[in-house]
């Protein structure tokens, strides 16, 4: 009875037998690689905690250094004299109309094509003397790190092969600046507010900002100094709140 029951098997065609396996092995694979990416996304989220955590204990030394040699300063009857800062972010007040040809290269140079256009620079003596030309059509100051986080998340977005495209994920920087050890949003921010050694690079990495217009409007006439009640020119940590009504 078993010989017959034997005889009665039918044998599965060989190409059906090797399309099997090979499904079985593309199917092994992949698990495997799935497993071994999930750990290695498990051991990039820490290493990214382990830098967040470090760069807010670094802020917040930063922060107390400033008040205790105020404190200091102010016990022993002198002034306490700020360092001079390393970075500013400049705002496009006027559009393309009437616009001297020298301060248009520069605000080309800067990359602030539109009005209401953002970005943060270096603040050397090149750049300042740039900044004097560009006076009447552009307003800047000083950011905090409350500022440049606001922009970054909010309004940032990444340059990637020409193209503007949303930091929706940490691997668009990784891809781009992972090569200078910046592999998340924010290393990102560390890098443009303490103006590290790759500032160039990751400032180049962001697109220009676009703002919106200031909420409850411009103070005046635009082209006037803030100084004199209108809204261009350095307005040092001022610009915050400026910052704040357009992000």
């Amino acid at each position: 009875m078993a010989e017959l029951v034997n005889d009665a098997k039918v044998l599965a065609p060989e190409t059906v037998l090797k399309q099997r396996k090979h499904a079985e092995k593309t199917a092994a694979e992949k698990a495997a690689a799935a497993a071994a990416s999930k750990k290695e996304r498990k051991q990039k989220r820490q290493v990214i905690f382990k830098r967040a955590e470090q760069y807010v204990k670094e802020y917040r030394q930063l922060e107390r250094s400033e008040i205790r040699l105020r404190r200091q300063a102010k016990q022993t009857g002198n002034f306490f004299v700020p360092a001079q800062a390393k970075l500013a972010f400049v705002i496009r007040t006027k559009g393309i109309n009437k616009i001297a040809p020298k301060p248009r290269k520069v605000l080309q140079l800067l990359r602030l094509l539109q009005i209401n256009n953002g970005v943060f620079i270096r603040l050397t003596y090149a750049t300042t003397q740039m900044l004097q030309i560009i006076t009447p059509y552009a307003a800047w100051g000083t950011p905090n790190l409350k500022s440049v986080k606001e922009l970054i998340y909010k309004r940032g977005y990444a340059k990637v092969n020409k193209q503007r495209l949303p930091i929706s994920d940490n691997r668009i920087i990784e891809e781009n600046l992972g090569k200078y050890g910046i592999i998340c949003i924010e290393d990102l921010v560390h890098e443009i507010f303490t103006v590290g050694p790759n500032f160039k690079v990751a400032n180049n990495f962001l697109w220009a900002f676009k703002l919106s217009n200031p909420t409850g409007g411009w103070s005046g006439r635009k082209v006037r100094h803030f100084i004199e009640g209108g809204d261009s020119g350095n307005r040092e940590d001022k610009i915050n709140a400026l910052i704040r009504r357009m992000n």
